[in-house]
């Protein structure tokens, strides 16, 4: 088979016909009548002589050939899809590119809501679909299904570029009528009260890992879902939590809150972009994550200030 005899659309074919293993669904996702799909499930079996897909009841099973070539066809997809993009001139004034960020609801709070205040002035017409992190999250960025990864850098994959966007400390948090937070707070009183924590996915959060690595175990009485649901929670009561200073000092003002300095030391976090590898010369994803670097340079500013 030679490639100048290719119909390349057919890798396309092959891709989402393993993904969805239907000819009705692959159809309707790549907009194509169910016969022109069978034509191109037929026209693929001729190429690679092989079944590709089996009928096994009422399911289509992939071969074992198709199986293991599918993640070269994915990559050489991704591949060519980026060569495209990186020869295509990015205007943000009139691109209705859509970006695909997975961001936690902190990042959301404290870069991307302030970024995208800015970029609808630059770029009125794009389009962002933001994502909060779960388990599966490393696998869709080799897919290429994300355009852009914002996380700790414990978080990231192996295998892709990655750039720091800012180091962030963490600090502890009370309402300002909590008598432990009146006055500097010890070790034994924070470890003594009780606390608000968050859990985002099976991965923990970036304190919760390095507290349970240094063997200390915190009183958790109340478990969130989000990051920005735990000052609601503090005011009125004892409680304390361990929260990211950025976020915590958007927040506290309005909620009556008490900021302090933690009573043990903890580490940066360190908050990385990745995007896959075969991205690294998308001109629209770099015009993105300059934006981003300059909300940053500008915010952490005002935060010197602030302090």
């Amino acid at each position: 088979m030679r490639l100048d005899h290719f119909d390349l659309n057919l890798l396309i074919a092959f891709d989402v016909l393993i993904e969805e293993r239907s000819v009705t669904r692959a159809a309707e996702r790549l907009n194509l009548t169910q016969s022109a799909m069978s034509a191109a499930l037929k026209r693929l079996r001729e190429s690679f002589a092989d079944d590709i897909l089996v009928q096994h009841g009422k399911r289509m099973v992939p071969t074992a050939a198709a199986l293991s070539l599918a993640p070269d066809v994915s990559a050489a997809l991704l591949n060519m899809r980026a060569i495209l993009a990186s020869g295509m001139r990015f205007d943000p004034a009139q691109s209705q590119r859509t970006f695909r960020i997975v961001a936690s609801d902190y990042i959301t709070t404290v870069l991307l809501g302030p970024a995208l205040r800015m970029l609808h002035k630059e770029a009125p017409h794009i389009r962002i679909e933001i994502t909060l992190p779960r388990s599966d999250i490393l696998e869709l960025l080799d897919d290429g299904e994300i355009d852009l990864l914002i996380s700790p850098e414990q978080f990231l994959s192996p295998d892709h570029p990655r750039e720091l966007l800012f180091e962030e400390r963490h600090v502890v948090v009370g309402c300002a009528s909590n008598p432990a937070m009146q006055r500097p707070l010890d070790a034994e009183t924070y470890f003594a009260s009780g606390h608000v924590a968050t859990s985002v996915s099976r991965d923990g959060t970036f304190i919760d890992n390095y507290l349970r690595g240094q063997g200390e175990q915190r009183r958790v009485e109340i478990v969130c879902a989000a990051f920005s649901q735990v000052p609601w929670i503090l005011p009125g009561t004892t409680r304390l939590a361990l929260m990211h200073e950025r976020l915590a000092r958007e927040l506290a003002p309005q909620l009556n809150l008490v900021i302090q300095e933690p009573p043990v030391p903890l580490p940066l976090m360190r908050e990385m972009m990745q995007f896959h590898s075969a991205r690294a010369m998308d001109r629209g994803l770099a015009w993105l994550c300059e934006r981003l670097k300059r909300v940053v340079s500008t915010g952490a500013n005002h935060a010197i200030q602030a302090r």
